[in-house]
């Protein structure tokens, strides 16, 4: 069983999250193929030195195309993160990042609810 974040994984957690939130809209929708990325989470490693990220990208049949853009471009943003947060943090996490399913589900729920 995990153990629960700590205060101090919470707010860097929220940080980043702000931070990458605001570089990827910065990015434009052009750059992510058409696509709406949205940071939903960003969950922290104890030692905070590893960033597990959530994107919800929409339209959902773009995910595999957009996370393969995510992927590529994640050390550049991992270097605009230094910049941005370089004052708050002594080390910048290595981001890993994960798709967020969460919106495809409530719409799936939804849809069986309907019928």
């Amino acid at each position: 069983m995990e153990k629960p974040a700590s205060t101090r994984q919470l707010k860097v957690g929220r940080e980043i999250q702000k931070a990458l939130a605001e570089i990827i809209r910065s990015k434009g929708m052009a750059a992510m193929g058409g696509a709406m990325v949205t940071v939903s989470e960003v969950r922290m490693s104890p030692d905070l030195s590893v960033a597990k990220v959530y994107v919800s990208i929409f339209p959902s049949d773009k995910q595999a195309a957009v996370m393969g853009l995510i992927e590529e471009n994640g050390k550049a943003w991992r270097g605009e993160l230094g910049h941005v947060t370089g004052k708050q943090l002594r080390i910048i996490p290595e981001l890993v990042f994960y798709l967020d399913t969460s919106l495809d589900y409530a719409a799936h729920i939804e849809e069986l609810l309907k019928k």
